[in-house]
């Protein structure tokens, strides 16, 4: 059925993509929500073959950033572009074809198996070509998630960290050129968050943008290649976490002191809020 609603429609499909070249563009956005400005005049390039991490305090900005990148918020100022082209001038299944997002949530009232909801990622490509890689897509990102084990289950069932696998996986299996990621490890153990952030760079070397909203900064630094801080709506900084994760500019966009100093082997930046014991 969800096939079916794309199938059979004149579809642009999307252009390979080229390492280092703007996929997404936020141009003086601002965006509101409820009377209230969320954004204001923030200028954000997510580029092909890198991992971009949106980071900073509750109710900054990010999700809603995010959310504005997937076209899946009107702009009150400014244009948000995808592939090339003003985000309003794609139609919704051509949308489809270009950005996948991943939610804060997921939650489905009917009892769809783990395989049924990962499936659904191929949906914008029925009728296409690449429909003929529908069941191969579907095998390589429940392998990639870790939950082939289960794909029999029904989704309800899951706990709250197989549920954002399960998600994630949905994305992957749609094979689009943009991620977008909501909170991605926010329900996940040690292991799998290290999991998903790994699958993460693994996409940006295979030519995707990612975008990734993450709150925790020790991840930001070590898996994004730039990371733009957001503060009361507006960027304060963006650029390679090395540069920008800096003490000084952390502690008041967090109104938390902190420390960041150097990883002993790797030099990647550790955030630490400053304590005296």
């Amino acid at each position: 059925m969800i096939g079916k609603l794309f199938a059979g429609r004149g579809r642009r499909l999307p252009r390979g993509t080229v390492a280092g070249q703007p996929y997404a563009r936020a141009e003086a956005l601002t965006v509101r929500l409820g009377g209230r400005t969320v954004l204001r005049g923030v200028e954000l390039t997510a580029r092909a073959g890198e991992v971009l991490a949106l980071v900073g305090p509750n109710g900054a900005g990010k999700s809603t950033l995010l959310a504005a990148l997937a076209a899946d918020l009107p702009a009150a100022g400014g244009a948000v572009h995808i592939d090339g082209r003003p985000a309003g001038d794609w139609s919704a299944p051509e949308l489809a074809l270009r950005r996948s997002v991943l939610p804060q949530s997921a939650a489905l009232s009917f009892p769809f198996t783990v395989a049924e909801v990962v499936r659904m990622g191929r949906a914008p490509w029925a009728g296409t070509p690449a429909a003929d890689a529908d069941e191969g897509a579907v095998a390589a990102a429940m392998a990639a998630t870790e939950v082939a084990g289960f794909a029999g289950r029904p989704f309800s069932a899951l706990s709250g960290g197989e549920r954002a696998r399960v998600a994630l996986a949905r994305v992957l299996a749609q094979r689009a050129p943009l991620l977008l990621l909501d909170e991605p490890t926010a329900a996940l153990d040690l292991r799998h968050q290290e999991l998903v952030l790994g699958i993460c760079r693994e996409r940006a070397a295979a030519g995707d943008a990612v975008v990734a909203v993450l709150h925790d900064l020790g991840l930001a630094a070590a898996y994004a290649d730039r990371a733009a801080v957001l503060h009361d709506g507006v960027l304060a900084a963006q650029g390679p976490p090395a540069e920008v994760f800096t003490a000084e500019l952390l502690s008041r966009v967090y109104r938390q002191p902190v420390e960041v100093f150097g990883h002993p082997r790797t030099g990647i930046p550790l955030v630490m809020p400053h304590r005296d014991r």
